[in-house]
């Protein structure tokens, strides 16, 4: 029998109405309440549980996720076959991502949540779990990097996004669809990423700012973001990577000051750098200093920017390190 441990962390999925109805629901069942309220997991694997947070994924830091980070490492090291955790779904694709980075061992990390809480009709919590724990318990996840399991389909976090403000499916990976499925407690693949890391961060991570463009913006926000204390910014253009011509000095003042890497807003394929030549088009921008995130939306290319600065204290390397990440993600390497 394989050995998983369950790392529970709140959220939906550990939700239950408070005292006075009129207040929603609140985090408050633990991992050892979670593990038994799933019949037949002792068949999949043998399961170990522990609490380490009970709280809103909303509120977590990346100080919380190198913490997280280091017990799945703890885990591993006692001789544990996978990893599976739960906490609310609102930023399970940038948490994901993070231990994606952060954790760099072939036995497989497992996010889980639930869009409906146990109180509710149709509640989709235990249904997850049980299919994470046997995706966790699986030696075909072994090297797949760190993945999302919800309504039964096997995302990677890497390309994994929240669609849907309320719907079970509202997880999908448009970029390219799921990795794979849990069908009658079977697990299937259909293609294998590169995994990725970065070193572990020895100390506070680094501030970097997330700005999306929208229609007539005028660089104000980014002007601003000299003065506030970030190491890097994350701009979400236009289409393959575009901004308005107002934008463009205050973008490239930045760049002289601090990486700043160029997404799109789209959440979906990989930002052009040899097509358009106008002001604010991706050339210029590149000309200017921006670092393309290929693959990466704006919220991943947070996520990778923000390690690789906590990384190293060489502004280059850890450019060069972000360039790591995304030229990996950027689908290149996902052999089939």
């Amino acid at each position: 029998m394989r050995r998983v441990i369950l790392f529970a962390l709140g959220g939906t999925i550990a939700s239950l109405p408070a005292e006075d109805p009129t207040n929603g629901v609140v985090p408050s069942i633990d991992a050892r309440e979670l593990v038994r309220s799933v019949p037949g997991l002792e068949a999949i694997a043998r399961v170990e549980s522990r609490t380490l947070r009970q709280t809103s994924s909303a509120n977590f830091s990346f100080g919380d996720l190198v913490e997280v980070a280091q017990a799945i490492d703890d885990a591993f090291a006692s001789g544990v076959n996978g990893v599976v955790l739960t906490q609310g779904t609102d930023n399970i694709e940038e948490t994901s991502f993070a231990l994606d980075l952060l954790v760099d061992d072939a036995r497989p990390v497992v996010v889980t949540g639930a869009m409906r809480n146990p109180s509710l009709v149709g509640a989709d919590g235990s249904a997850n779990l049980q299919a994470a724990v046997a995706v966790a318990a699986s030696p075909l996840a072994r090297g797949m990097g760190s993945l999302v399991v919800m309504n039964d389909e096997i995302h990677a976090a890497r390309f994994v996004r929240k669609m849907h403000a309320s719907s079970p499916s509202a997880f999908a990976s448009p970029q390219t669809g799921p990795l794979g499925a849990v069908v009658e407690g079977r697990i299937h693949f259909y293609a294998r990423p590169e995994t990725i890391s970065l070193p572990r961060p020895g100390g506070e991570i680094a501030p970097v700012a997330l700005v999306r463009c929208a229609l007539g913006d005028d660089g104000r926000i980014v002007s601003a973001l000299a003065g506030m204390g970030y190491l890097g910014l994350v701009v979400e253009g236009f289409g393959g990577g575009h901004v308005p011509e107002a934008m463009v000095e205050p973008l490239a003042e930045l760049a002289l000051t601090m990486p700043v890497v160029l997404a799109s807003r789209t959440g979906a394929g990989v930002t052009l750098e040899s097509t358009y030549g106008f002001a604010g088009s991706e050339i210029d921008l590149l000309r200017r200093g921006l670092v393309p995130a290929g693959a990466l939306d704006g919220l991943k290319a947070r996520v990778a920017l923000s390690l690789a600065l906590a990384s190293t204290d060489d502004r280059a390397e850890a450019e060069a390190r972000f360039r790591s990440v995304a030229d990996t993600v950027g689908g290149a390497t996902l052999r089939g």
